[in-house]
């Protein structure tokens, strides 16, 4: 019995034995060995939890980085990432190592809908197509009766008859700012703009900032880092991916219309482009120019392309209630410059240094995505003394790049003088990346530097931002701030 007995344990032990080895093997397999940068030490499951602020998690990274270097080693729950700091830091990974580093990372919360599809989260042959053909149709936009300078000038005109209807009383232009950016992306990708009170486009704008808003949410910031097994348990991590589904559905429709009036010699707009793609293609089974990668690709261009250039726009007029010396040179610079009787054009620039730096340092100060989306490392590489495996997961502060009191004195303070020289020309910083840096650098980058410069001076020759509140002082602004209804008071200057 006892002989019996002590079979059986052997027996329990050796399986045992063989499991733990397999799991220590996959592990190793998993984690490939390198030399990772120093970090907090990590807690089984729940990794490094314990050193971020969720309330304020980019200067819980930025404490990290003063305790452990500009490269440090991170785990968000299970996952490992290693997290780069600083312009310096920045540019030696994104562009000295472009290559190495021109993997997109993990990002659960999306990764469920894109699938490795579209341009933003795809890797390899297929990203590298994807991207070109985007980067080519949007910078030679020769679709259509217009250019995407033209469909900016058109739509922001519709945007002053809705500021001029506000009579100078108080009004929150969050929504019409919204309205008139999504629209910008609407009359390339569809090829029309839509009526503000429009309501495919009420609902197309509803389903935009509800995805937006759940990106943010304590359910997606967990699921980023358990995803392995929160995708088989109900929750609140599930409305992002029926949000995005509703998107895509709304997409492919938008598709069927495009293809049932496609005329291939006459392209309308960006979906037509993509559709004369796939029709060349047809016959080659390693196209890219697929219908998934077309609905994809045009949802990546949609989340590029509105909240975030909106929510500048919020913020330069905020900032302009609250320096109104600043408001009254630039107003001074666009009546000299474009005068009263023309709409602005991006020409106009060149010779708007001021203008142009104000823009700059807002989008420097504001920091609307402090954390740029993440990357991956395609290839063993050594990087600062460290060996980071393939597959290596790395995010990158942008932030800490554009706070840098290496390239911006006094970083935390609103000062257009930080991109003008000794005499008021108009000089480009390299730790100026608010659309990241190297071969993933944003799509829309052209478009969106577009977009900032000619809204902003179009309104401004216009209208004056002025506050039911009184002066707003000259301290410093937190980012975290938001443009309130009883803030934003624009009196006409006609």
């Amino acid at each position: 019995m006892n002989n019996l007995f002590s079979m059986e344990l052997q027996g329990v032990l050796t399986i045992l034995l063989g499991i733990c080895l397999i799991f220590v093997a996959a592990w190793k397999w998993k984690h490939k060995e390198g030399r990772f940068p120093p970090g907090p030490m990590p807690l089984p499951f729940f990794g490094n939890l314990l050193q971020l602020n969720p309330k304020d998690t980019l200067k819980s990274l930025l404490t990290l980085r003063d305790k452990y270097g500009p490269v440090y080693t991170l785990y968000l729950g299970p996952r490992r990432v290693v997290v780069l700091c600083g312009h310096d830091v920045l540019k030696e990974a994104l562009v000295d190592c472009g290559e190495q580093f021109s993997g997109r990372g993990e990002m659960a919360t999306l990764d469920q809908t894109c699938r490795g599809f579209g341009f933003a989260f795809s890797n390899g042959e297929r990203w590298k197509k994807l991207r070109h053909f985007s980067l080519i149709t949007l910078k030679n936009f020769g679709m259509g009766k217009c250019s995407i300078e033209e469909r900016i000038q058109e739509e922001s005109q519709y945007l002053l008859e809705k500021f001029r209807k506000t009579h100078g009383l108080p009004f929150d232009p969050t929504f019409l700012l919204s309205c008139t950016t999504s629209n910008i992306i609407c009359s390339i990708v569809f090829g029309s703009r839509f009526e503000y009170e429009d309501k495919t486009f009420l609902y197309l704008l509803d389903v935009i900032n509800k995805a937006f808003y759940e990106m943010s949410t304590p359910w997606a910031q967990m699921y980023e880092m358990y995803s392995g097994i929160m995708q088989h348990l109900p929750g609140g991590h599930k409305r992002l991916y029926n949000l995005l589904e509703e998107l895509n559905t709304f997409i492919a429709e938008r598709i069927k219309i495009n293809q049932e009036t496609l005329d291939p010699k006459n392209p309308r707009d960006f979906i037509d482009c993509f559709l004369i793609e796939m029709e060349k293609e047809k016959g080659d089974p390693s196209t890219e120019f697929t219908m998934t990668n077309l609905i994809i690709t045009v949802l990546n261009l949609f989340f590029a392309g509105t909240e975030t250039i909106s929510s500048t726009l919020r913020y330069l007029f905020l900032l302009m209630l609250k320096y109104p010396e600043v408001e009254e040179k630039v107003h001074q610079e666009i009546d000299c410059v474009v005068g009263r009787n023309r709409i602005p054009a991006v020409k106009d620039r060149v010779n708007m240094p001021y203008t142009n730096a104000v823009i700059h340092e807002i989008q420097r100060l504001v920091d609307i995505l402090p954390v740029g989306l993440p990357h991956k490392v395609t290839e063993d590489i050594e990087f600062r003394g460290y060996l980071l495996p393939k597959d290596t997961n790395i995010i990158t502060l942008l932030g800490s790049a554009l706070h840098d009191p290496q390239y911006f004195s006094d970083p935390e303070i609103f000062n257009p003088e930080h991109f003008l020289d000794e005499e008021g020309h108009f000089k480009k910083i390299d730790a100026f990346v608010p659309f990241s840096a190297g071969k993933r650098a944003c799509v829309g980058e052209p478009m969106a530097r577009m977009e900032l410069f000619l809204y902003f001076t179009t309104i401004l020759q216009n209208f004056a931002v002025k506050s039911s509140q009184g002066s707003q002082g000259h301290g410093h602004l937190s980012p975290n701030k938001v443009l309130c209804k009883d803030l934003s008071l624009f009196t006409s200057l006609c």
